[in-house]
C-alpha cells in the first residue's frame, strides 16, 4: 500500500495542483490510502503537521507527496514538484513563503527518491535549480476529465452566461490573480479589442492568491469581468461559451486550463512560455506574453476569424485525444512503484 500525502485536497481554491491530485487519486482508488489532517491546516500549522504527524501515521508505508511539498523525514517518497517558480520569480510571493519552500525543495529533492513533474521545461528548471539528476526526474502531464470538459448545449451556456451576467460575446481567462498571470499585459490588450467590439468582456475566472503580491492593476478596464471563483459545474459552460480562450501567463509549470478550454471547443492562444509551449502544442496561437498589440491581434483573430477558429477548435479536439486522467494516473502508478 501506498499512503498519498492529501493534506492538498483540504484547500478551497481549486488550482492545478489541487485538481493534479485530486484526479490522479480519484483514479487509483483503493490502491492508495490517503493521509490529512482532521481539518483544513494552512501556514505554519500544516507544515508542522506534515514534518512531525504525517511521518508518524505512515507506518512504514511508501510515501507520494503531490504538492510541492513532503515531510523531510521520509526518504521512501516521491515528491511532485509542478514548478520552480519560488527559485525563478520569488519577488512573486510572500517573503516568508518564499524562503520556505527554497528551504525545503533542496533537501526534499535530495532526500525523495523520486521527482515526478508536469513538463520538460519544469524537469528542466528542477534539474537546474535543485541541483538533482535528470535521470530522477520523471515528466508526467495532467489529463483532462472528458466526461465533463466538453461542448456544451445552448441552454447551459445561456444558464452561465446569465449566472455570471456575461454578454454574448466574451473572452475568457482563467487562473488566480497574482503576478504570473501576466494580467496587467492581458488588460492592456483588452482596451485595443475593447475599442472595436465595444459590447465584447474579458472574463476572469480565479481568486486572489493568498501568498502572491498584489498583481500592480488599481482599476479595472472598461468590460473586464473578475469572476472570483467560478464552481466547477459552471466551467465547461463558461469554456464552451467563449468566443475565445486566452492564457497570457508569463510562467506556467503546465496550464492544465489549456487542455479544458480546447476539450470544450474553445479556440485558444497562449504565451510562448514555460510548460504552456507543451500544453498548447499546435492546436492554438502561441503568443508573446510582453507584446500588448500581438496579444490583442490574436484575441480579434480567434474572436472573428471564422476559418481559423473552426481550424484551432478541432485541432484542439484533436490534441486533447492525448491526455487523460486515467493515463496519467497509470503513469504516476508506475513512478511510485518503479
Amino acid at each position: 500500500m501506498i499512503a498519498v500525502n492529501a493534506r492538498v485536497l483540504h484547500r478551497k481554491a481549486m488550482t492545478g495542483v489541487e485538481r493534479f491530485t485530486l484526479e490522479v487519486v480519484r483514479r487509483l482508488g483503493s490502491r492508495v490510502r490517503l493521509i490529512s489532517p482532521a481539518r483544513p491546516l494552512d501556514g505554519f500549522a500544516g507544515h508542522a503537521w506534515e514534518q512531525g504527524i504525517l511521518p508518524v501515521r505512515l507506518g512504514g508505508a511508501a510515501l507520494w507527496s503531490p504538492a510541492n511539498t513532503g515531510p523531510l523525514a521520509v526518504a521512501n517518497q516521491a515528491a511532485t514538484i509542478h514548478d520552480m517558480s519560488v527559485f525563478d520569480h520569488p519577488q512573486w510571493f510572500a517573503p516568508r513563503f518564499a524562503a520556505w519552500y527554497r528551504f525545503l525543495l533542496p533537501r526534499l529533492a535530495r532526500r525523495a527518491r523520486r521527482i515526478i513533474t508536469v513538463s520538460e521545461f519544469s524537469k528542466e528548471r528542477i534539474v537546474t535549480r535543485l541541483g538533482v539528476a535528470a535521470s530522477r526526474v520523471v515528466v508526467i502531464p495532467p489529463g483532462v476529465d472528458a466526461a465533463r470538459f466538453h461542448p456544451s448545449g445552448d441552454a447551459e451556456i445561456l444558464r452561465v452566461q446569465r449566472r455570471y451576467q456575461l454578454p454574448t460575446v466574451y473572452v475568457l481567462a482563467v487562473g488566480s490573480l497574482e503576478p504570473r498571470k501576466n494580467l496587467g499585459k492581458l488588460f492592456r490588450a483588452w482596451q485595443i479589442v475593447q475599442r472595436e467590439y465595444p459590447e465584447s468582456a474579458l472574463a476572469v475566472a480565479g481568486g486572489a492568491g493568498r501568498v502572491h503580491r498584489n498583481t500592480g492593476f488599481e482599476r479595472l478596464p472598461e468590460g473586464v469581468r473578475l469572476l472570483g471563483h467560478v464552481d466547477d459545474a459552471d466551467l465547461p459552460g463558461l469554456y464552451g461559451g467563449a468566443a475565445a480562450f486566452v492564457m497570457p501567463s508569463v510562467y506556467e509549470g503546465f496550464g492544465l486550463p489549456v487542455l479544458e478550454a480546447m476539450a470544450c471547443g474553445a479556440p485558444v492562444a497562449a504565451s510562448r512560455a514555460g510548460g504552456l509551449v507543451e500544453s498548447v502544442g499546435d492546436a492554438g496561437l502561441l503568443i508573446d506574453p510582453a507584446n500588448v498589440e500581438t496579444m490583442a491581434h490574436a484575441i480579434c483573430r480567434m474572436m472573428f476569424e471564422e476559418a481559423l477558429r473552426r481550424d484551432l477548435i478541432q485541432r484542439g479536439f484533436a490534441r486533447i485525444g492525448a491526455f487523460s486522467w486515467e493515463q496519467t494516473a497509470e503513469r504516476v502508478w508506475e513512478a511510485l512503484n518503479g
